[in-house]
């Protein structure tokens, strides 16, 4: 018994320790479903999440690259934050709330954070005529990594114009290169 009891305790020390947790997501998304076998890195991609609703979040695994990307962007936009709104930002797994939304929305006690992101998103209206919210974060995540690849992933019940819109803001920022994580379709790949 004693031996069994010790394969037993390695094994699930081994499966701990190997295992990669998944990061929450501010929304739930089901992807459509496709035949695709690639599979996405696990390693320095910037996550693009748009909900059903159309609205976009964006984050990356890496927390030094989210402290930086957010200290880019608190830069550029004049946000001032304090201690307890950046360890709230560095908690959150995706940003989504416009600029001029961020600090009141990191001020919030974390289970109100939840019910409040819902309804935010990043903008995709242009700011004074050139970029968006959007395209500037996107900015921020290659200045912090040029090599960083961009994964999209929508709910299947997303409108085509919101992805659309997505693709095409993407595209006037020359950031052809993307995926699209989708959920695999095993019964129509063993067909």
């Amino acid at each position: 018994m004693t031996p069994m009891s010790d394969v037993m305790t390695l094994l699930l020390c081994f499966f701990m320790l190997t295992s990669t947790f998944l990061t929450p997501e501010p929304i739930q998304v089901n992807a459509p479903n496709s035949v695709s076998e690639v599979k996405i890195p696990e390693n320095n991609v910037l996550n693009i999440l748009v909900s059903p609703e159309g609205k976009i979040f964006l984050g990356t695994d890496n927390k030094n690259y989210m402290r930086a990307m957010m200290e880019t962007m608190t830069d550029q936009f004049n946000v001032k934050l304090n201690n307890t709104q950046i360890k709230h930002f560095m908690d959150d797994a995706m940003v989504g709330a416009p600029m001029e939304n961020l600090a009141a929305y990191l001020s919030l006690e974390p289970d109100k954070m939840t019910e409040a992101i819902q309804t935010l998103g990043l903008p995709l209206d242009s700011i004074n005529g050139g970029k968006s919210e959007f395209q500037e974060w996107v900015n921020a995540a290659r200045s912090v990594n040029p090599d960083i690849k961009l994964a999209i992933k929508c709910d299947s019940k997303t409108p085509y114009a919101a992805i659309k819109k997505l693709m095409s803001e993407l595209q006037d920022m020359n950031e052809n290169r993307f995926q699209l994580i989708t959920n695999l379709d095993v019964k129509r790949l063993n067909d």
